[in-house]
C-alpha cells in the first residue's frame, strides 16, 4: 500500500511544479469535470485523502473551506499540513487492515458499504481529470506511470 501512496505523493508534487507555469488565473478557471477547477480540485484531492483515512481511525474530520486555499502555494502548504497524518497511517497500514469494513457514518452506519482495502485504493486515483486539462491548456501532462519512479526496487 505505501509504494501507491508515495507514487501519489511524486505524481502531486509533479503536478504542483506543472502548475508553477500555469496563471493563476487559468488555475482558478471554472472547467467541465473534476470539482471546479484546477486548484479545487488538487484541494478536493489533498482534501479527499486526508478525510477518508480520518474516517477510517473513527476520527473527526475537520471540513476546511476552498475559499481560504486559493493560491498554488496555499494549495500546496495545505497538502504539507495534512500528509504527516496520512503517512503516519499509510506505514501503519498491514494486510489485516485490507478488510475490515468501513462504517461511514453520514451513511446507514449500520451496513458497511466499502472495505478499507477499497478506501485506500479509492482515493489514490484522483488526477486523471488534471491530464485532461493540461491538453486543454496545450501543455503536456505529468506522466501517470507507476513504472520509473523507483518505488519498488527489484532483488538483485
Amino acid at each position: 500500500m505505501e509504494s501507491f501512496f508515495r507514487y501519489n505523493w511524486i505524481v502531486r508534487e509533479q503536478w504542483f511544479e506543472w502548475c508553477e507555469d500555469v496563471p493563476l488565473e487559468e488555475l482558478l478557471r471554472p472547467r467541465t469535470g473534476g470539482v471546479g477547477n484546477i486548484l479545487q480540485t488538487f484541494f478536493h484531492i489533498i482534501d479527499v485523502e486526508w478525510s477518508w483515512l480520518q474516517l477510517l481511525q473513527g476520527k473527526p474530520d475537520g471540513m476546511e473551506n476552498f475559499d481560504n486555499y486559493k493560491t498554488l502555494e496555499a494549495v500546496r502548504q495545505f497538502d504539507r499540513k495534512l500528509r504527516p497524518d496520512v503517512e503516519a497511517f499509510v506505514l501503519s497500514w498491514d494486510p489485516s487492515m485490507e478488510k475490515r469494513p468501513c462504517i461511514d457514518p453520514e451513511l446507514d452506519s449500520t451496513v458497511a458499504k466499502e472495505s478499507w482495502g477499497e478506501v485506500m485504493r479509492h482515493v489514490i486515483h484522483h488526477t486523471g481529470q488534471l491530464s485532461v486539462w493540461s491538453r486543454e491548456l496545450d501543455k503536456k501532462p505529468v506522466s501517470a506511470n507507476f513504472i520509473g519512479k523507483g518505488l519498488i526496487t527489484p532483488d538483485n
